[in-house]
């Protein structure tokens, strides 16, 4: 078959200059082969030997439900026996009701010069009662001499004979042919030969592993082909981030034939992370046509709720999910989207659960201060007078040292106090901080004392805290409660401070962002000035007026 009408375009080797045309097969033979595309989550297992990222099997329970609930084809949930967390969850999992998801335990081939029937760590993967078992072995020959100092047959018996094992204890068997790209690179020959050990095992699905991250998208794509079409049985891809193209090699290997792809939500793992999910799987379904899940509309929220149970902030700038990844903020940029969605958004957010959002900042035209006005739903007339002293306003303080694309809420307020529109809840009259610290005994204390008038009472309030901001985060919730008693209801969940003009030493202006909560709302707030209590007690201030416009409106 001619290459050329095969696949079009040509990889163009950079020493010799000669164009080559790696895919043996059209891509039309792919697409009619093996159609579907399998997806196959490993956050509960190779995600959390990512640093940083641990889940309790409660967790572990919550995550793979979403994940079912999602549309997910696989769900490994760890390595039974390692630790108790997998234990419990594997126990867990053998009882519940899983819609979409099948439910695969982890191991390895068993051990050297030891019957299958004989490793405990084979017998554990059956204990653990999921229907599919996946286990890995060794594609290389480094690690069949070096690391496990055995012979290349007996390797490929390893991996045949727990395939078998497996099989015939009534399981569906996923291999893992780990560091195979490295080791085709070392001995085409025998890589392949492992390939073709789990095939005769009678293994359902083949997964081809970069596993230490360093193959290129165009070796990734050759080399899968090449397994392709010697194994004539399911392939899948398993890849790691280290050179920045886990997703990229993922996608290349479905484009020469791979039907299973394996990664994680949010591209959690070891070193630079797995195999991203929530960026492989709109672009299958999105830009190349092969539909994986049914409603791609809860990806984002899968993304959000995964970050959540790992205790770690949301990657605002991951495609399709983070919270950027629609966000507009030069001003010809936003002209042109109010317009035509499309000019320069490459699919529409809602498609992935996300939305559209318009940035202010010193780049912002009317535009920009219109259609976040709209969001926020507000109407402000194009060319009006309060438009034009908006982005006036907006302009100078942004000159001063404040940032609003993280402080929405002090944004929305600005907008409705040049509409008249905000209403006052409470008039500060005076505040006041003390810091005592006896240097003998190493005693410390923080007051804080806040005047208010709140509904034309005057409340004069004192608390004591672990530094001046909670300490007037305290005064100031005693002098509100009585009038505004769900003010106990929200809460400061995060505390920025940003040196402004770093060179001016003590002299510099300091920023403070403060990111508050209530329930499954959050808001930023943003204060600026050359004394860090003022600039923390107007983003604090901000907050509880925002907090309290939407309750008590």
């Amino acid at each position: 078959m001619d290459k050329r009408a095969a696949f079009p375009y040509p990889i163009k080797d950079c020493v010799s200059g000669v164009a080559k045309y790696p895919f043996p097969f059209s891509r039309a033979f792919y697409m009619t082969k093996y159609p579907d595309v399998k997806l196959y989550d490993t956050t509960l297992r190779d995600g959390t030997q990512g640093e940083g990222v641990s889940f309790s099997s409660l967790d572990k329970l919550r995550i793979a439900k979403e994940l079912d609930a999602f549309g997910m084809h696989y769900i490994e949930g760890g390595w039974p026996g390692s630790n108790p967390k997998d234990i419990s969850f594997f126990e867990r999992a053998v009882d519940e009701d899983w819609k979409t998801a099948r439910i695969a335990a982890f191991g390895s081939t068993r051990r050297k010069d030891i019957g299958v029937e004989d490793d405990p760590q084979v017998r554990l993967l059956l204990e653990a009662r999921t229907p599919v078992v996946t286990f890995f072995g060794k594609s290389s020959l480094l690690h069949v001499k070096k690391i496990l100092s055995t012979t290349e047959e007996e390797n490929r018996c390893m991996i045949r004979d727990t395939v078998r094992y497996l099989k015939e204890s009534g399981r569906e068997v996923v291999y893992d042919a780990e560091h195979f790209f490295d080791g085709y690179k070392e001995s085409a020959e025998y890589a392949l030969s492992t390939l073709l050990a789990a095939k005769e095992g009678g293994a359902d699905c083949v997964v081809l592993c970069d596993t230490n991250g360093g193959t290129m998208p165009h070796e990734v794509a050759e080399l899968a082909a090449i397994a392709v079409s010697t194994l004539g049985i399911p392939i899948g891809i398993h890849t790691h981030d280290d050179t920045g193209v886990a997703v990229a090699n993922a996608l290349a290997a479905i484009l020469a034939g791979a039907t299973q792809v394996q990664g994680t939500v949010n591209g959690y793992g070891e070193r630079t992370g797995n195999c991203n999910l929530t960026t492989v799987i709109p672009n299958l379904q999105l830009k190349m046509g092969r539909p994986v899940v049914s409603d791609l509309s809860r990806l984002t929220r899968l993304s959000y709720f995964v970050d959540d149970q790992a205790n770690h902030a949301h990657n605002i700038r991951a495609p399709y999910v983070g919270s950027t990844a629609f966000a507009h903020k030069g001003g010809m940029h936003v002209n042109a989207v109010q317009k035509v969605r499309k000019s320069f958004e490459h699919i529409e957010p809602e498609a992935v659960g996300n939305r559209q959002r318009i940035l202010v900042s010193e780049l912002s035209g009317q535009s920009n201060v219109l259609m976040k006005a709209e969001e926020l739903g507000l109407k402000i007339e194009k060319g009006s007078s309060e438009a034009q002293e908006i982005l006036k306003s907006l302009k100078v303080m942004e000159e001063q040292g404040y940032e609003f694309e993280a402080a929405e809420a002090s944004f929305e307020l600005l907008v409705r106090r040049h509409l008249c529109s905000s209403r006052s809840f409470f008039d500060l009259k005076e505040f006041h901080c003390s810091f005592r610290h006896d240097g003998e005994h190493g005693y410390k204390s923080c007051w804080a004392t806040v005047k208010l008038t709140v509904n034309g009472v005057e409340e004069y309030r004192v608390a004591e805290g672990e530094g001046p901001v909670n300490a007037l985060d305290g005064a100031l919730r005693k002098a509100l409660r009585s009038a505004y008693p769900s003010i106990d209801e929200m809460e400061l969940i995060d505390y920025k401070v940003r040196i402004i003009d770093g060179h001016l030493g003590t002299a510099a202006k300091t920023r403070v962002f403060i990111l508050s909560s209530a329930g499954h709302d959050t808001w930023g707030t943003v204060g600026v000035s050359h004394n860090i209590i003022q600039a923390s007690w107007q983003a604090l201030v901000d907050s509880v007026e925002y907090f309290l416009a939407k309750r008590c409106n």
